[in-house]
Parts: C-alpha cells; sequence; structure tokens
C-alpha cells in the first residue's frame, strides 16, 4: 500500500496567486509561516524573487540570475504566520499586476548552527518532517569539504547560490550523471561535470547527515558566504526524479504517488529552460500555464508546453524538446497538493485531476 507521511501538502508547501496594490499590503492563505517564499510576476517580465528565513524577507536572490544577493526592503518585508507582507516594489506588488508565490516551510525560524560537517552552517532551519532544510554558511576552498543539512536522510535535490557575489548556481540532483556533475538555475545549459562543485563521483553523493563540496565553483570559495536549500523525498509529498520523454503528444506519464501542486522540470542532456507548473495559476488539463526559473518572461500559455496534473503525478502532452523530446533525459522536482493512495506501491494510472 503507499501511503503519506504528511496527509495534507498545503500544510508545508503551497502555492499562492494574488494581485498586486502598488502600495502595501500582506498575502495571507497559508497554514503555516513560509521559511522560503519565491514570487514570481505572471502578467509581466520580472526578476523571481527569492527570499527566506535564514537571510530576511529583506535579502534577495534571482532564480534568472548570478547576482550577489540584494537588499530591497520594498518587495517582501516580512515573513508572517499565514503568509508575507509586501511593500511597494513593482516586481512583487505592482498594481493590478499577477503574481503567483511558491512557499514552503522548513523550521519556523532562523535555526541554529549545524555543527555535523566540517563546516559548520551559520543557521540550519529544518523541517525533518517535510524533508525541507535551509542551510548558510561560509566557504573555505578545501576539497571535499562537508556541510550539515539537518534532514535525517540523503537530500536528492540540493540547490546553493552564493550569497557574498555574482556566481552561478548550482544545482545536484540525485538524479545527474553524478555528484561531480551540476545544472545552473538561471542558465539553459545541459548538465556539465564541475568537479570544483560537489567534489566528484560518488564520494559527493550526500549521505543522511552532510553533503559534500568540491573546493570552490558556486559551493565552496574561501570566505564567501552560501544558502543552501536541501531537499529529501517524502512518500507522498516529495519527489526528486528523472524521467524519459517519448517524443509524442501522447507524452510521457511520470509517477509521483501524489496530485502535485508544484512541478519543476529540466532537461539534462542538451539546452533548454527550468520549466515550473502550479496547481493554482488559470490553464487546466491540458493547458497549464507555465513560468520558467531562468528567465524573467511573462508565464506563458501552455501552447508547446502541454501538461496533464494529474491526482498521483504529471503527463506531459507535447513533443517539444523542453519536456519531452524523443529519447532525451529529464529531471524533476515536485511537491504535494494531495497524497495518492493505491493498492501498488510503485506505479498507478493516470488519474485526471484539472
Amino acid at each position: 500500500m503507499a501511503y503519506s507521511t504528511i496527509p495534507k501538502g498545503s500544510l508545508h508547501m503551497n502555492p499562492v496567486l494574488y494581485t498586486g496594490n502598488g502600495s502595501t499590503q500582506s498575502i495571507t492563505g497559508l497554514e503555516f509561516q513560509p521559511d522560503f517564499t519565491w514570487i514570481k510576476k505572471r502578467s509581466g517580465v520580472a526578476n523571481h524573487y527569492l527570499v527566506d528565513v535564514i537571510r530576511g524577507a529583506s535579502k534577495v536572490i534571482y532564480s534568472n540570475a548570478s547576482n550577489a544577493q540584494e537588499t530591497n526592503s520594498n518587495a517582501i518585508t516580512s515573513l508572517n504566520s499565514n503568509g508575507f507582507s509586501l511593500g511597494t516594489d513593482s516586481d512583487t506588488n505592482a498594481n493590478s499586476a499577477t503574481f503567483v508565490s511558491w512557499n514552503w516551510k522548513a523550521g519556523t525560524g532562523q535555526g541554529s548552527p549545524n555543527t555535523d560537517g566540517s563546516i559548520n552552517t551559520t543557521y540550519t532551519s529544518v523541517n525533518t518532517t517535510a524533508g525541507i532544510s535551509i542551510s548558510q554558511y561560509t566557504g573555505n576552498a578545501t576539497d571535499n569539504a562537508s556541510v550539515g543539512h539537518g534532514l535525517g536522510t540523503a537530500p536528492k535535490m540540493l540547490i546553493i547560490k552564493e550569497i557574498t557575489s555574482t556566481s552561478n548556481w548550482g544545482v545536484w540532483h540525485q538524479d545527474l550523471t553524478d555528484g561531480g556533475y551540476r545544472l545552473s538555475l538561471q542558465e539553459t545549459t545541459a548538465q556539465v561535470s564541475d568537479t570544483a562543485f560537489m567534489g566528484g563521483g560518488n564520494r559527493a553523493i550526500p549521505t543522511n547527515s552532510v553533503f559534500y563540496l568540491g573546493s570552490g565553483g558556486g559551493g565552496n570559495s574561501s570566505s564567501d558566504n552560501y544558502i543552501a536549500y536541501a531537499f529529501s523525498e517524502i512518500k507522498g509529498f516529495s519527489k526528486m526524479g528523472s524521467y524519459t520523454g517519448n517524443g509524442n503528444a501522447d507524452g510521457t506519464f511520470v509517477y509521483t504517488g501524489f496530485k502535485p501542486a508544484f512541478i519543476m522540470i529540466k532537461i539534462t542532456n542538451t539546452t533548454d529552460d527550468w520549466y515550473i507548473f502550479n496547481n493554482k495559476s488559470p490553464g487546466y488539463n491540458d493547458n497549464n500555464k507555465s513560468l520558467r526559473a531562468n528567465t524573467s518572461a511573462t508565464e506563458a500559455s501552455a501552447s508547446g508546453y502541454s501538461m496533464d496534473i494529474l491526482s498521483n503525478g504529471f503527463k506531459t502532452r507535447t513533443s517539444n524538446y523542453a519536456v519531452n523530446g524523443g529519447s532525451q533525459s529529464y529531471i524533476y522536482m515536485a511537491f504535494a497538493e494531495n497524497p495518492f493512495v493505491a493498492t501498488s506501491g510503485t506505479t498507478a494510472l493516470p488519474v485526471t485531476a484539472r
């Protein structure tokens, strides 16, 4: 029997749509304090704004840019018990513009230092129930350095950004070639070998307590500060997996074991965007609209990138290389709206959910 330890995914991760007012406002509707909030304007060109409880609501990084952390006191002004508050910044609160926020619960606070690795974190905020942790640390440029993540189970995906200066995002996923390969969130490029990022080979694969770093490149330059978002899989709530495209409009079905609220997909063996789908944006199967993590572009209609969001996973409805090229390799991360309980622990037939 497939089952979930989290019967209600919205207690730990939830997208929220809102309309800007050009002034100040508080966005509510969450059942938790968001410890990691990612905002994107849907109706216009704008950067992706990422803030978290460790760095503080005014400290912004952009998934579509390699910029260092910036201070913006007019964008997200606070992270609240049931949402967040906004200032007058047009990228997050332009009058009459539409926005989406993707929100995760970590430790409901800044947390404390983690000393499990050879590099102690400044703070680690962790939600072991949902497999989500946020850590800030300072690099030491030492190959095979380790950083404690606090999850208690091995992360399946890591997203790391140097916040001290301009630097590429570093993304590791369990289904890349090995620990020596990375993707960059702000780029369209395929996976590349970069042993300076996480060290390379199987020795770079995270454990139940730490993840490993190379001697520099995007994760461990001397005296630079980093933020790391770590995600482990929780049955019925989160999945970091891979699939092979079939190049057909009757596309690949990917079983997750839950109805996704958030899906991010990247082709790994060639160049294309990071596509994000969620369960709140208008457009229904197979017309779910998408945004792209690596670009400031407006939310796109589903034309060319069609997808069904189902009660037990998702199914591509296009032959487009971005999400379903023939024999192409893709990674994804997905989080649940609702779990799907089946009599089989591994697979189930796709069921229409939207």
